[in-house]
């Protein structure tokens, strides 16, 4: 009669929650199959243990690397009951069934990733049998009940209590969820091997897309709803790019959707600006205003917020330096959604803290290199391409109309164009003096983004005279040039390329503007 009672196969690394699961077990007619410190823990219970050893007849083996990889358990655990045939071979061999394997792995990421384990001691964490096992329970599903995740142990022992069975719903839920969390344990265990070889190409750094990306990815935190409210929305790291790699918030309420795609806008933003002190106020990924150089904190907010301080309400402002009494007082004269700085005084906290739903969040440069690569859905697949290039790197700066560049004026362009590169394209930027005068994004054509650029200037009663101009991308025609001239730019900045290039050129030499040709487009869609 023994025989008959069904068997639970139990390898666990994390033991969590066995105390109530396994004496559930047994109550309910289970026998215990288990080995190492599983089955020693299970015996601490005061619960019977069969050791796998001796049902299969076949000690571990090659320093315990095998120890369940044994025809007795896999086909125990994988034959249909269903099917005579299966049966009549079960029988001959002596496979008994095993109805249920609970099963959890060896801590991978916590010993070989977040140790930097060299390769050679990082397989020794590579569990095979527990996968292996748990993999051929899930698909076995409607015959071997598969539990890799403490969290399901109460609801399996409320079903157990409450009818001894398991609805094949359950079931198929559970099978689900292990190949959901073996595929995670194989990403970490590739994306560790990958970083280990010298020749695998790093995605960040080759224009070379791998033939295979996945993605593992754990949700961090729900949302209250997507870009608008019929949207639901979340959170998700992987484990390569932890959640503690996005800047940690200080104060406020939960972030929004939007409010996360605004506040890595302005990150990708602050990593163009190494050493020098920058402000930025993003709108809706847009940078609406921008101020670097000298001065204090105060003095480039206020510069920041002059260039379009309409756009500013509701935006999100970011900076790479401390934020002061002074500072957060002409903060707090707007209404702002978040502001993330490098820190902030106690004065600082103290003001700001007054304005409750005001998200405040703390910048570690260090972590916020980016190197990510940038993936978008569409219709029927993916867009996947490495970051655009930082516009400090360019080296291949170009002029073609008007005198060689002074250090001043090359560094103003720079600047100019590290904004355009983040302004949703078409865009258009005018700046003087490290701070932006206007800004064209967004927009169908490039001669709109000039225009409307040009209008915001004289909304807000800018002049233009004496600035300088950036283009994300090249001029199709000469319109641009002819129209900054009206408008008393002195130098542009753009990508050329265009076939007629050479009338920007000609269009800048008969107005004495300083034309330069980067060489390289950053569109941001």
């Amino acid at each position: 009669m023994e025989d008959l009672k069904p068997l639970a196969l139990i390898s666990v690394y994390n033991k969590s929650g066995l105390d109530t699961l396994a004496p559930e077990l047994v109550r309910h007619g289970y026998r215990l199959l288990s080995t190492g410190g599983s089955a020693q823990y299970l015996r601490e219970l005061g619960l019977e243990v069969i050791d796998i050893e001796d049902f299969t007849g076949f000690p571990s083996i090659l320093d315990q690397r095998v120890k369940t990889l044994h025809p007795k358990i896999h086909g125990g655990i994988l034959y249909n009951r269903l099917s005579e045939s299966h049966n009549l071979e079960a029988k001959r061999h002596d496979i008994k069934p095993i109805s249920m394997v609970i099963v959890n792995f060896y801590p991978f990421e916590d010993n070989a990733l977040k140790k930097h384990l060299d390769p050679k001691e990082g397989i020794e964490f590579i569990d095979i049998g527990g996968p292996t096992m748990i993999r051929a329970a899930a698909k076995n599903w409607e015959f071997c009940t598969p539990i890799i995740d403490p969290t399901d142990y109460p609801e399996v022992v409320s079903k157990l209590q409450s009818s001894s069975t398991f609805s094949p719903e359950f079931k198929l839920k559970l099978a689900a969820k292990v190949f959901a969390f073996t595929q995670s344990y194989d990403h970490k265990i590739a994306q560790y091997l990958c970083a280990a070889s010298t020749s695998a190409p790093q995605p960040s750094e080759s224009l070379e897309m791998d033939t295979q990306l996945s993605l593992d990815l754990q949700k961090e935190t729900a949302l209250r709803y997507g870009e608008n409210p019929q949207q639901s929305a979340a959170f998700y790291t992987s484990h390569d790019k932890a959640a503690s790699a996005f800047p940690t918030q200080l104060q406020g309420k939960q972030l929004s959707y939007n409010n996360y795609l605004d506040t890595n806008a302005g990150l990708k933003l602050l990593t163009e600006f190494d050493e020098e002190a920058f402000v930025a106020i993003i709108k809706h990924n847009n940078p609406c205003g921008c101020a670097a150089g000298e001065g204090s904190t105060q003095d480039l907010y206020k510069k920041a917020l002059e260039a379009d301080p309409v756009s500013a309400f509701g935006g999100i402002v970011v900076t790479n330096q401390v934020i002061d009494k002074d500072t957060s007082l002409l903060m707090n004269e707007i209404f702002l959604e978040c502001i993330l700085a490098k820190d902030y005084t106690d004065e600082a906290s103290e003001i700001l803290s007054k304005k409750k739903n005001l998200r405040l969040l703390k910048w570690n440069k260090q972590s916020h290199e980016d190197t990510n690569v940038s993936i978008k859905s569409i219709f029927g697949g993916y867009l996947v391409q490495s970051p655009d290039m930082p516009i400090h790197s360019e080296t291949d700066w170009r002029v073609v109309a008007g005198p060689l560049l002074e250090k001043d004026l090359e560094k103003e362009l720079r600047f100019a164009m590290k904004i355009a590169s983040h302004a949703k394209s078409n865009a258009i930027v005018f700046t003087k003096g490290l701070q932006t005068l206007s800004i064209g994004a967004g927009h169908t054509s490039r001669i709109d983004a000039l225009e409307f650029a040009a209008y915001k200037a004289r909304k807000h009663h800018k002049s233009l005279q004496g600035s300088v101009m950036a283009s994300d991308a090249f001029f199709p025609f000469d319109d641009c040039v002819k129209f900054a001239h009206t408008l008393g730019v002195k130098a542009i900045v753009q990508p050329g390329g265009s076939i007629r290039d050479q009338d920007s050129i000609n269009a800048a030499k008969e107005a004495g503007i300083t034309l330069v040709f980067s060489g390289h487009r950053h569109f941001n869609h």
